[in-house]
């Protein structure tokens, strides 16, 4: 189960999860959550119905999709949470988003100089995106002259993020840069700068996605940076937790944290991309 289908993560997500399926002999239905954790909570009561032997869960809400968790527990089924937290899960892979928070506003601070106002472009209530909010203000303690100015919620979109960048610089025209918790909303945010004519900010996100390495390769954009994901992996890595876990062996780790680097022009061609 993934939170987007629409968004092409979550598509080389399921590829991982479905080449390692393969190999195994196994049979993998994908589901789209569309960012509704209604929708996911009825999924999940399909798959108990369905009598699924694991669930590999993308949660569109860390801690709402408690309740579904455990009653998939206790219809038999293994649950691994991938990319972001999911209460009740056996074991859960993710990138070091706190890392990549700090990675990615590190950058942002230095770009900049060390001081002056930025934004922070926030997200969904999930834990991929808080660490990522935690690690970017843990960076920034070490820039005194650095302040968020302003920061707000998105629905981790391109769209949204434009509508919300766009009213964000309307009431501080004058910051310096900006932090999206993800490469659609760093995008979103780059387009909006765009479109009010403003000009020489530093924007940085998370994912390294191939929207984001297009951007980069563009000389003049605004976006500079993004601290790179491996979706592919993180679904692989998933499955081979819960094949273990249903085989009824013990983990080396409940918890695995897949590391993160910062991806920009000077790097880009070293940069394999998703799978």
């Amino acid at each position: 189960m993934v939170q987007d289908l629409s968004n092409p993560f979550f598509q080389s997500m399921a590829n991982g999860v479905q080449t390692g399926a393969e190999k195994i002999g196994a049979t993998v239905n994908v589901q789209d959550g569309r960012q509704d954790l209604g929708a996911q909570n009825e999924q999940i009561d399909a798959f108990i119905q369905q009598q699924v032997d694991v669930l590999l869960i993308n949660a569109v809400d860390s801690d709402g999709i408690g309740p579904a968790v455990e009653r998939a527990k206790a219809a038999g089924i293994t649950v691994v949470a991938v990319d972001v937290a999911a209460r009740g899960a056996e074991a859960q892979v993710t990138l070091d988003n706190t890392a990549a928070g700090n990675l990615a506003c590190t950058y942002l601070a230095d770009q900049i100089g060390g001081a002056g106002n930025i934004l922070l472009i926030n997200g969904t209530p999930i834990s991929s995106v808080q660490d990522r909010v935690t690690g970017c203000k843990q960076a920034l303690q070490g820039y005194p002259q650095i302040t968020i100015v302003a920061e707000q919620n998105g629905d981790n979109g391109r769209a949204e993020a434009l509508t919300i960048a766009t009213d964000m610089l309307t009431a501080h025209p004058d910051v310096k840069g900006v932090f999206g918790i993800n490469d659609p909303t760093a995008l979103g945010a780059t387009l909006a700068a765009q479109q009010a004519g403003i000009g020489g900010l530093v924007i940085v996100g998370v994912d390294a996605s191939p929207e984001a390495v297009a951007e980069l390769q563009k000389p003049d954009s605004m976006f500079r940076a993004t601290a790179a994901q491996d979706p592919n992996t993180q679904g692989a890595i998933a499955l081979e937790m819960a094949q273990k876990l249903f085989a009824g062996e013990a983990l080396e780790e409940q918890s695995v944290l897949v590391p993160t680097e910062m991806i920009t022009r000077e790097n880009l061609a070293q940069y394999k991309g998703w799978q």
